[in-house]
């Protein structure tokens, strides 16, 4: 097969999926490697962007999906009588910030941030399949770790984690990473090996007022980064 063709069936195979499809599972269909198979999927992406065509292919992390175009949301909306999704709230965009920069990550650390419960909001965010579950910390009682999904991805217009833009800690310290005070994850890990529950709780009341200013700074620059 020519190159263009291996771009054609890449195409055909993402248009008859109708979701994401993993690098992996063109390369094993083509009989390429995954670099090789990466490689074209991104010059198919890059022709679609330079067409005027309604539909686009977008990298989600490492796999590939054929989409509309944002642009014609309008229209779509109207032919397929689609009810425009409700915004998430303020603080949905709070724990989806921490979730995102910090992930994975357990509901006490969360809430550690936030200063209060966030039990609604991450069930909320389960449900829209913006956050998932990513496995359990091997610590007594074994907490649920939380990460983004790909659709938080598709929904931020994003490929990867990597193009979420820098924290303002990171960008005046370099040498430290965010949240790295009284909110790394290392010491919230350590205050569930070595306390209870009641204890847990009421330190993560007494970071309320600080923590507050953190997550809303957070929240204001996944705002900006996906603002057009």
């Amino acid at each position: 097969m020519t190159r263009e063709e291996y771009k054609s069936a890449i195409e055909a195979i993402l248009f008859a999926s109708g979701s994401s499809v993993p690098v992996s599972r063109l390369a094993q269909t083509l009989e390429l490697t995954e670099n090789q198979a990466g490689k074209i999927a991104d010059e198919l992406c890059k022709d679609y962007e330079e067409s005027e065509r309604g539909i686009t292919v977008i990298k989600l992390d490492k796999s590939y999906q054929m989409v509309s175009k944002k642009e014609y949301a309008v229209q779509i909306r109207t032919a397929m009588d689609l009810r425009r999704n409700v915004p998430l709230s303020q603080a949905a965009m709070e724990v989806l910030a921490v979730v995102a920069y910090n992930q994975p990550v357990t509901k006490s650390f969360i809430e550690q941030v936030r200063g209060v419960d966030c039990s609604g909001v991450i069930g909320s965010l389960t449900t829209k399949d913006l956050i998932e579950e990513k496995g359990r910390l091997e610590l007594p009682g074994r907490p649920l770790l939380y990460g983004t999904t790909e659709n938080f991805l598709r929904c931020f217009s994003i490929s990867s984690l990597d193009e979420l833009p820098p924290l303002p800690q990171k960008q005046e310290n370099p040498d430290e990473n965010a949240l790295n005070e009284d909110d790394s994850q290392l010491s919230i890990f350590e205050s569930e090996n070595s306390t209870n529950a009641e204890t847990e709780n009421a330190q993560d009341k007494s970071g309320a007022n600080s923590d507050d200013t953190i997550t809303a700074t957070v929240g204001e620059i996944i705002e900006q980064a996906t603002a057009e």
